[in-house]
């Protein structure tokens, strides 16, 4: 059963990755996997089977009649959903929120900073935006900005691919040395192992090279030569900007860094700051007046049900069944520690690693790899669990770096990536063929950096 369950997040992974050549929407395995492993943990752990883990390292084996261990399954799947709905509310929440300033064409404004037709230029100012931005408000909420810009600026599907794949990069690097920029560093930074001034004075420099070394080899390619092709009668029309256009973008994009500052000042998880901010938004919305004339007939059109309506589900699907699954996976114990104690699957496959290799900087440079394969917020969590250091560890930062730097290996290792694939519908083999090397080359350089600043 335990092989039988790791088998189906092989084959639902498989599926995700051979979307395009099997035409199957990527949404549709990811909740399969989801469904099923969630099924054969519970028929198994109830049979006997084997054993259950939850994020407190508190094992759970099922006995006819004990109701903590029936309460401790069932928690365990609710810890699992309520820590995935975080993501996803928090994810609603910001492609609301921009979908919105869309509709009163905010971005016309930032558009119209961006003034080039060159490639070269445009994938520079992209992903310094990026880098910035994702330091400010996050990497997955500065890609959604930044690719719902690109649209407004790059027709074609395909140049705009390669664009969004050099910005889930320079997303991904400037997440990596804020506390506030991914995921993961927040855990880190909740957690004790590393604190706001060391995380930024150790990786910015080394989170700067991860960024402008892809960015310069990607100029040099055929993709980013020569100038966007500009359809001038479509672009006079939606470059009209409306009364409401400034005053949305700027309330928009402040709503989104107020974010981390209520989170700093409530210590609140940060989607409750998200839906405080988009009830801001929503409300503003409702009253400000876009035109001249504006008409109840034509309040449809601006209205923040229309936005809700443009938000991309099916990507909010798979988010939720690639989390789920992988959850499913570390829950499940698989082996014994050095300690002597039973530990999930993930887990396990760290201390293996850790003695496989002794040398720790290989070991946190291969979390990085596999962050690109298996969502990096449960390696992290194992890797918290692994190592016992002490705050502001040459380890944590490492592990900050590769974990939010690595997920750029592959369209599907980040929050950003997989924003970036729901929004563009961007082919994970096409990615792994164009970006996955230059993301490569950029966290390899950035990790060298890193060794010698920390």
């Amino acid at each position: 059963m335990t092989a039988l369950l790791i088998l189906v997040f092989v084959i639902g992974y498989l599926a995700i990755t051979l979307e395009h050549p099997l035409k199957l929407d990527k949404t549709v395995p990811a909740l399969l996997m989801a469904a099923i492993m969630w099924a054969l943990l519970a028929v198994g752990y109830h049979s006997g089977w084997f054993n259950v883990i939850d994020g407190h390292e508190e094992v759970f084996t099922f006995v006819a009649g004990d109701h903590h261990a029936e309460e401790g399954f069932t928690n365990l799947l609710l810890h699992h959903l309520g820590k995935t709905a975080e993501i996803l509310v928090f994810l609603i929440g910001a492609m609301t929120i921009v979908e919105i300033v869309d509709l009163h064409r905010g971005f016309e404004i930032l558009k119209g900073w961006v003034r080039t037709n060159s490639k070269k230029r445009l994938l520079w100012i992209l992903s310094i935006l990026a880098f910035i931005l994702s330091a400010i408000i996050d990497n997955l909420t500065a890609t959604i900005v930044l690719i719902t810009l690109l649209r407004k600026i790059v027709k074609d599907k395909n140049e705009r691919w390669w664009f969004a794949g050099l910005i889930v990069v320079a997303a991904n690097a400037g997440g990596a040395w804020s506390p506030i920029g991914d995921v993961t560093t927040t855990m880190l930074w909740i957690g004790k192992k590393v604190s706001a001034g060391a995380l930024v004075q150790k990786l910015v420099i080394p989170s700067i090279f991860t960024m402008v070394i892809p960015t310069f080899i990607a100029t040099l390619l055929p993709a980013f030569k020569g100038n966007i092709k500009v359809e001038e009668a479509e672009s006079d029309v939606k470059a009209e900007k409306l009364l409401s256009s400034s005053t949305m973008l700027y309330l928009g994009l402040g709503m989104i860094v107020f974010v981390p500052i209520f989170k700093t000042i409530t210590h609140l998880p940060p989607y409750i700051g998200m839906m405080l901010s988009l009830g801001v938004v929503w409300l503003v919305s409702e009253y400000i007046h876009p035109e001249e004339d504006f008409t109840e007939e034509r309040k449809h059109l601006y209205s923040p049900h229309k936005a809700l309506s443009r938000i991309e589900m099916s990507s909010i699907l798979f988010f939720l069944g690639i989390l789920l699954a992988v959850g499913a996976l570390e829950s499940l114990v698989y082996g014994v520690a050095a300690d002597g104690t039973q530990v999930g699957t993930l887990r396990y496959l760290a201390e293996v690693l850790r003695e496989a290799i002794p040398n720790l900087d290989v070991v946190v440079l291969l979390l990085g790899v596999f962050s690109a394969i298996i969502d990096n917020v449960p390696l992290v969590a194992a890797s918290m669990g692994m190592f016992s250091y002490p705050l502001d560890h040459e380890i944590w930062h490492l592990v900050a770096y590769s974990a939010g730097t690595g997920g750029s290996m592959l369209i599907i290792g980040s929050a950003a990536g997989v924003a970036a694939m729901g929004m563009e519908k961007i082919d994970f083999i096409w990615y792994l063929k164009k970006i996955t090397w230059l993301a490569l080359v950029g966290f390899l350089a950035g990790f060298v950096v890193a060794l010698f600043m920390i």
